[in-house]
């Protein structure tokens, strides 16, 4: 009944009195401006990219038929084992290479964390590495260490272990600064040392965080490494492009397929690890 009459009332002033509830002059041109400019912004890339081209898209959707049709159906002409093994070497470039960068990671979030190091002239210092490392691709960190390592697998997990170390840093220093500040204050009043606080009071909190965001990195890298191994890091991505510089299109969607149920699995193996020592309660998929 009151809420009723509350918007009764609301009702009645605006109807009577909308100029107080209207935004100013100043705001309404502002935001028209912003949205103007976004517009714009928007159909200039787009007719800059080609996307009002209609011949070209027509000619392209042909094309873009033609190859599926060659996809279809997918085959394997003896080589299935050979994509096999080749799945496998990405799924160990990608573990290495994500388990190498969490490992990097973990110090270097706890010292680039304010609750953890407050000098500000080593936080800035730090987080600024932390912008160069994850400022690099991972395809040019590819490039970079297969002149140094050469080609094949191991100048791919330099690469992965490069670039997402830089992210993961970021992310776990991220949250550690955001932490519950009590726990911390509880365990030092016992106590404890500097070591001893990070591991009793505030890696516990973020440990779900790390976790989580280490599996989804997996997952990511499993894609990553198919793409490193096009320009020479080995794997499957380099069965890949042998296959589309041949035209061999049929063996090239049967990479496709494996691909796509290797990062499947990967997912649902990661959900049922994230459940497991999270103790959240599994949701069906």
């Amino acid at each position: 009944m009151n809420q009723q009459l509350t918007v009764n009332v609301i009702t009645n002033m605006y109807q009577q009195y909308p100029a107080v509830f209207r935004r100013p002059l100043k705001q309404r041109l502002v935001r028209w401006l912003i949205w103007t400019g976004f517009t714009a912004f928007t159909v200039y890339c787009l007719a800059q990219l080609g996307f009002f081209d209609v011949g070209m898209i027509a000619e392209g959707l042909g094309k873009l038929y033609g190859v599926v049709s060659f996809m279809l159906p997918p085959a394997a002409h003896g080589r299935f084992l050979d994509f096999l093994w080749a799945i496998f070497e990405t799924l160990g470039m990608a573990f290495i290479g994500t388990l190498l960068a969490a490992l990097i990671a973990l110090p270097m979030g706890f010292l680039g964390s304010k609750n953890v190091i407050g000098h500000p002239v080593f936080h800035f210092v730090l987080r600024r590495l932390f912008d160069f490392i994850r400022g690099i691709d991972a395809l040019i960190w590819a490039l970079v260490w297969i002149n140094v390592v050469g080609l094949g697998p191991f100048a791919g997990i330099l690469a992965i272990a490069c670039s997402v170390s830089g992210e993961l840093a970021k992310i776990f220093s991220e949250a550690i600064e955001n932490v519950d500040r009590k726990q911390i204050d509880g365990v030092r009043a016992s106590g404890a040392n500097t070591i001893q606080t990070m591991r009793f009071a505030i890696l516990p909190q973020v440990f779900p965080v790390i976790l989580s965001t280490s599996l989804y990195y997996f997952e990511s890298n499993t894609r990553s490494a198919t793409i490193l191994g096009i320009v020479g890091a080995g794997g499957i991505g380099l069965q890949l492009a042998d296959r589309i510089r041949v035209l061999a299109w049929d063996q090239a969607a049967l990479i496709i397929i494996m691909i796509l149920v290797t990062v499947y699995l990967i997912d649902t193996m990661s959900n049922r690890i994230r459940h497991h020592f999270i103790k959240a309660p599994e949701i069906q998929r």
